[in-house]
């Protein structure tokens, strides 16, 4: 009796102790692409400090492991003209970070100059802070 009490508190104990697994990040960032195309920049920022709290992860962290139809989020924001997130994400990222190439091997700001965004508020944004 005391060997099974004592196995089933070890479990528990493990389970209160274990770190947040991949799929509860996954939740909690599931409507991040919708957050970005309305231009709700409050909602943003609650769920990135959720994120970071919970997770102790920064947007440069999983910034390049999320998509919103085939573009990262900072594009997705270009091509929605959703300024405010836009400009707040750039101002998260690191120099390093937004100078990356992204999936197509093309860097953000290459990429918004081919696609006519580098004029927009966040492309400028984004070559004051790469500058």
């Amino acid at each position: 009796m005391k060997k099974s009490t004592l196995a089933i508190l070890t479990t528990l104990g493990t389970l209160a102790f274990a770190p947040a697994s991949f799929a509860d990040i996954n939740e909690d960032l599931q409507n991040i692409c919708t957050i970005v195309k309305n231009d709700d920049k409050s909602e943003l920022r609650k769920k990135l400090k959720k994120v970071q709290d919970d997770y102790n992860l920064r947007l440069g962290d999983y910034y390049t492991g999320i998509s919103c139809g085939g573009s990262s989020l900072i594009r997705y924001s270009m091509e929605n003209n959703a300024i405010e997130v836009g400009v707040f994400m750039i101002k998260k990222m690191s120099r390093s970070d937004l100078n990356q190439a992204e999936q197509d091997g093309m860097p953000l700001q290459q990429w918004a100059e081919s696609n006519g965004h580098l004029a927009s508020e966040i492309g400028k944004e984004l070559m004051d802070r790469i500058s």
